[in-house]
């Protein structure tokens, strides 16, 4: 039986806590003042213009075999709820899932580059030795951890039917920038050094969308597009590339 032909990868717009990070880095701050926990860190003015310009393209992808996901936190769920409603369709089921939230950091959470170095070195030089794929901040995650909460969710996004009883063949997800390149890293088979080698020349912007397709619904997949920011560009909305998590690597 074959599964998903297509996979649409949001990256939520600019939030709240993206600006809040690179002023401090900015700064020479050691802690950022996000003013909200992870999950409840809302969309910047900017981030809600640039959910609405994904919603003016939106539609293309939006048909009848089409499911919507969205991660637990409130960036991700703003996004996808302006774009919808954009796109004319705000009465699409959303699914929320938390396996599709950002990766958590732990005790570096809210430190800049230089908080982290400033109060943990010894987190720092064990990041240096272990590598970004592998290394877990004390109360956190590493990107192979992500890769296996991503691992779990393909299997429902495939398995799981829609009401009417059939598969759908594409699923749109609004996500974080990590999960769009541990879904590029599970999908196409990039080994740990490839993947790592991706993502030192490509960011992930806010609301830019990625597309994975394979189209017999079997197999590998194929990237089609990565961090497409056409339609901010067209809408007139600025073009933010701020890194996701809340210090920077």
């Amino acid at each position: 039986m074959s599964g998903l032909s297509e996979l649409v990868l949001i990256r939520h717009g600019e939030s709240t806590a993206n600006v809040a990070a690179s002023d401090a880095e900015a700064r020479g701050a050691e802690v950022i003042d996000a003013g909200a926990r992870d999950a409840d860190v809302a969309l910047s003015a900017t981030g809600e213009n640039q959910a609405r310009a994904v919603g003016s393209v939106l539609g293309e992808w939006l048909d009848d075999q089409t499911e919507v996901w969205s991660s637990s936190y409130l960036r991700a769920r703003q996004t996808i709820a302006i774009a919808l409603e954009t796109a004319g369709e705000q009465d699409r089921r959303v699914v929320v899932d938390e396996r599709l939230r950002d990766r958590e950091l732990g005790i570096l959470d809210l430190l800049t580059s230089r908080g982290v170095a400033a109060r943990h070195p010894e987190e720092q030089a064990r990041r240096e030795w272990l590598g970004k794929f592998s290394y877990r901040p004390p109360g956190g995650e590493s990107w192979a951890d992500v890769a296996l909460r991503i691992r779990s969710l393909f299997r429902d996004l495939e398995d799981v039917p829609r009401r009417d009883g059939t598969t759908p063949h594409r699923v749109v997800v609004a996500s974080h920038d990590a999960d769009v390149l541990l879904f590029l890293y599970v999908c196409t088979g990039l080994s740990e050094r490839e993947l790592l080698d991706f993502a030192s020349e490509h960011t992930v912007a806010n609301a830019s969308v990625t597309v994975l397709t394979r189209p017999d619904g079997v197999g590998p997949w194929t990237l089609q597009t990565f961090s497409d920011v056409r339609h901010l560009e067209a809408a007139g909305a600025d073009v933010t590339r701020h890194p996701g998590e809340r210090h920077v690597d």
